[in-house]
């Protein structure tokens, strides 16, 4: 009993310096990509507004406009684009307990609100400000097709992005990465018609033709490499923050081979995301975009590639951010994303066995009532309704648009009343 106090506080020392390392670097990286931003607002400035200030002003306020929509309503949109749908614990008790299980382990201060996408991919993301206004949206195929230890490694995973505030910085630096990209578009369409000609030329006229042709050439250079730039960092900071999600979810559930598991089920499925698109695929547990065959080793990729993150979880024989960190540089000869100060105070955590449906071979009854229990889930999400057949018991279901006093069962031909 002693030694239960001890853990616990090395865990609470452990989250808490990785989540501040991830903060530092949070900063710098959103330093790097707004001064990318007013890079290309001055220079755009100097060519279409004969005025620097012009240019900067335009880009700060742009990027001002767009921040304060992605951090008070941001979550709300992603979870609009997305189709999903709020539901409570009495609607799917197994899912809620789960997250209820992940809160704890992850030290959350507030239970995440939970949504269902009526999707058949097999995918998951979680979006949100802060620990107080976060949410977790799965598929309907994800939740199919998980048995209970899968489906934790993917909430703790979430989770993860929670705690350590990656929704925050991933809503922030997609926005720059928005503003960056309606700046280049539009610059580049203005400089086609000749907006830059009539105004730019004052300055050119004052300082020569030279100095004009060299701030037209800056300002192409930047509209073409800007938007680049900003989406290969944005693309690598989802890819680091993958990995440290992994290693907390290992941690929070202690049982990497959960995670393992289910990422492989993600990487054998050949469904899309139906509502993702390039700005919300870093946001998914796997690319919800990826095409078969196509390279996902590239700078950009949004996400690290599945195989290596399941070798990595394998490879672990604990579930500490120190047994991460070691599996990490195993399969990837190099050192890993945990930070230095995170391992420093990291205590041994050992693993749990697996649970009884994990255990379970080929389809058994788990998976074909995890099938029904979402297929119910489903119906009444969609407002169906449900009657039980009198004479052979069949359960009929019936759309939201059926005005009909009885309905006919097609098994057993009898008339029941609606």
């Amino acid at each position: 009993m002693r030694g239960k106090p001890r853990r616990s506080a090395s865990l609470s020392f452990n989250m808490w310096e990785q989540i501040r390392a991830n903060r530092i670097k949070s900063v710098i990286l959103v330093v790097a990509m707004g001064a990318l931003l007013l890079a290309l607002g001055y220079f755009l400035g100097l060519l279409f507004f004969d005025s620097e200030t012009a240019g900067l002003a335009i880009a700060l306020v742009g990027w001002a406009f767009m921040s304060l929509i992605a951090y008070f309503q941001g979550g709300s949109i992603l979870l609009s684009v997305s189709g999903a749908r709020k539901i409570n614990k009495e609607d799917h008790p197994r899912l809620y307990n789960i997250v209820e299980e992940m809160k704890i382990a992850s030290g959350l201060a507030r239970m995440p609100d939970i949504y269902i996408i009526d999707d058949p991919a097999l995918n998951a993301f979680a979006t949100g400000r802060d620990e107080n206004h976060a949410s977790v949206a799965i598929t309907s195929g994800l939740l199919q097709k998980l048995n209970r230890d899968e489906l934790q490694g993917v909430i703790g995973h979430e989770m993860s992005h929670i705690k350590n505030r990656d929704v925050l910085l991933m809503s922030l630096l997609s926005v720059l990465l928005g503003t960056i990209v309606i700046l280049a578009y539009y610059a580049s369409r203005m400089l086609f018609y000749g907006g830059a000609g009539s105004r730019g030329g004052r300055r050119g006229g004052s300082q020569g033709g030279g100095g004009q042709i060299i701030i037209l050439v800056v300002a192409l250079v930047f509209m073409i490499l800007a938007p680049i730039a900003a989406q290969l960092i944005y693309f690598a900071v989802s890819r680091k923050r993958e990995y440290l999600a992994d290693a907390s979810s290992a941690l929070y559930t202690r049982y990497p081979a959960g995670l393992a598991s289910a990422l492989e089920k993600l990487a054998t499925s050949n469904t899309h995301v139906s509502t993702a698109n390039k700005a919300t695929a870093p946001m998914y547990i796997s690319n919800p975009l990826q095409k078969k065959g196509a390279s996902i080793e590239s700078l950009t990729a949004t996400h690290p590639p599945i195989a290596e993150r399941v070798r990595i979880l394998r490879a672990m024989g604990g579930a500490s951010m120190v047994d991460y960190e070691r599996a990490y540089e195993k399969v990837k000869g190099r050192t890993g994303p945990v930070p230095a100060s995170a391992l420093a105070g990291a205590g041994a955590v050992g693993l749990r066995p697996a649970s009884a449906e994990a255990l379970q071979p080929g389809l058994g009854e788990s998976e074909i009532e995890r099938a029904r229990e979402t297929s119910d889930l489903m119906w009444r999400m969609n407002r169906y309704h449900t009657i039980t057949c009198s004479g052979c018991g069949t359960k009929l279901r019936l759309p939201p648009s059926y005005d009909e006093d009885s309905v006919r069962c097609p098994h057993c031909g009898t008339v029941n009343p609606v």
